[in-house]
């Protein structure tokens, strides 16, 4: 299974040089450190301040997101009513931001470990999707205090390589087979998927402490593969696999009223 998973992943995958970042962008006048140019954006688009950026939809019928080195204390949701591609805010580091068509990189700054600390009582990122195209999240580096309300989005496939861990997802309906792949290793992770949505978990690596809807295993070794009982005669499903193991991970089709979740991200 791991071998199958982590070749279906890296097919979404960008050779180096082709993120985009190595692109030259202008600036937002209105916010030198802004590398994302504002222009053709709505003025009531354009965000202010120095931790802000937004892009432009333009002619973009699809999204992608990728964190290139990891995504740490970020919050991600999507708004059906937004006219740009992506909004964003950061805290004191502004990452590198590269967009190029619909995609859109995201390349936080190397932290010391020294710094490391300092950054825990930062306030979280927060990105924002347009909701009414289709997206793909990826993130390369691995994810940690991540919260994902996705209810809003079209979501293509998510992918975690480099493990995950404090993270809490809440998915919206399915629109075929849709991917959601950790590669790595999970440990304190809650997906949530709407009711009625069927939906599969595989684990590689052994598992402690896992939950599939009504089903609960305290330790397993090797792998599993879980089902729910419409999973093979669904068109519109989930397909939900973990490698290197998992760890008091939770996926379950309970809804989650807004701006209530399960506190795994805490």
């Amino acid at each position: 299974m791991t071998r199958e998973l982590l070749r279906g992943a890296e097919e979404g995958y960008l050779g180096p040089g082709e993120d985009g970042m190595d692109k030259s962008r202008a600036t937002d006048s209105t916010n030198p450190r802004n590398p994302i140019a504002a222009r053709g954006t709505r003025p009531e688009e354009r965000c202010g301040g120095g931790d802000h950026f937004a892009a432009p939809l333009g002619s973009s019928r699809s999204g992608r997101l990728r964190f290139t080195n990891g995504a740490r204390r970020v919050a991600i949701r999507a708004d059906v009513h937004m006219r740009a591609l992506c909004h964003a805010r950061f805290g004191d580091r502004m990452p590198m931001v590269g967009v190029r068509g619909g995609m859109v990189t995201i390349r936080h700054p190397r932290v010391s470990s020294c710094d490391w600390l300092g950054q825990q009582s930062e306030c979280p990122a927060e990105v924002t999707l347009n909701g009414r195209i289709p997206w793909d999240i990826e993130v390369r580096g691995g994810a940690s205090n991540l919260v994902a309300d996705l209810r809003e989005l079209r979501l293509g496939s998510l992918i975690l390589a480099g493990g995950a861990s404090h993270l809490e997802v809440v998915l919206p309906s399915p629109s075929g087979t849709v991917s959601v792949v950790v590669l790595g290793g999970a440990s304190n992770v809650v997906i949530h998927r709407p009711n009625g949505a069927a939906a599969r978990l595989r684990v590689g690596g052994g598992a402690t402490s896992l939950r599939f809807d009504d089903r609960r295993i305290g330790a397993a070794g090797g792998e599993l593969d879980l089902r729910s009982r419409d999973y093979d005669g669904a068109t519109d499903r989930y397909d939900v696999a973990v490698t290197g193991g998992a760890n008091n991970v939770s996926t379950d089709n309970q809804r989650v009223a807004r701006g209530q979740g399960s506190g795994a991200s805490a």
